[in-house]
């Protein structure tokens, strides 16, 4: 029976690409485009773990002539598992802010779940349930990310000012979220992952006193949750 012994070349070479893989897949420091600020993500030494033990599993089972791509897709997946879900999500709101960036929409952070605000100036004419075509670029961006990270539920939320019925706030606000819910839906993010509701004048986040207050409450919210 013959042995065979491990080339130390490449086995140096093969760490330094897992390292590699690795430092790429959890490089999560990105530049908050509304501060302009260094932001550091969660869960990066799990994810750095996950994803050199990935990597090696990724090379181990592919072909000699696709080692390479082997370790960057299996860092990729290790770094996924070994960072959690905040880790999922925090890769996942990098990218939110990136094809977000100069829109008008917001990103927050709130635990594990990303909130997009949409205000009305972007989504929707004055009492209009007509998508404007700058909603539409943006709904065209949050499914583009949203495709890639479907262990993910987004929850649509419309909100109006208090202006008006409580009753008409209220239809108008469905029938705006359900709007925002089907395009993403026309976008290719499954349905199973949507669900729209109708908020009405409830939960301002600026005073009704003034028009500047009333524009700001005018909204739709995303609100990105981990599923499981």
């Amino acid at each position: 029976m013959k042995c065979f012994q491990k080339n130390p070349l490449v086995a140096s070479k093969l760490t330094v690409a897992l390292i590699g893989s690795a430092l790429l897949v959890s490089g999560c420091t990105t530049v908050n485009p509304y501060t302009n600020e260094q932001q550091t993500a969660k869960a990066t030494t799990g994810a750095i773990i996950g994803a050199v033990a990935g990597a090696a599993i990724g090379v181990a089972s592919s072909s000699k002539s696709d080692r390479g791509k082997g370790a960057l897709i299996g860092a990729a997946s290790g770094a996924a598992v070994g960072g959690g879900m905040g880790y999922y999500m925090d890769v996942q709101e990098t990218k939110l802010r990136q094809q977000l960036a100069s829109t008008g929409v917001s990103v927050t952070r709130n635990g594990d779940n990303i909130i997009l605000n949409m205000p009305n100036e972007v989504t929707f004419g004055v009492d209009q349930t007509d998508l404007s075509a700058a909603a539409k670029r943006v709904l065209s961006s949050v499914a583009l990310v949203a495709k890639e990270y479907p262990k993910t539920q987004l929850n649509v939320l419309g909100y109006t000012d208090s202006s008006g019925s409580d009753a008409y706030n209220l239809r108008l606000s469905q029938v705006r979220a359900s709007e925002v819910a089907t395009d993403l839906m026309n976008k290719g993010v499954a349905s199973t992952r949507l669900t729209s509701k109708g908020m009405g004048k409830a939960s301002p986040i600026a005073s009704n006193a003034s028009a500047e207050g009333r524009a700001q409450n005018r909204r739709v919210e995303i609100v990105l949750t981990p599923i499981g």
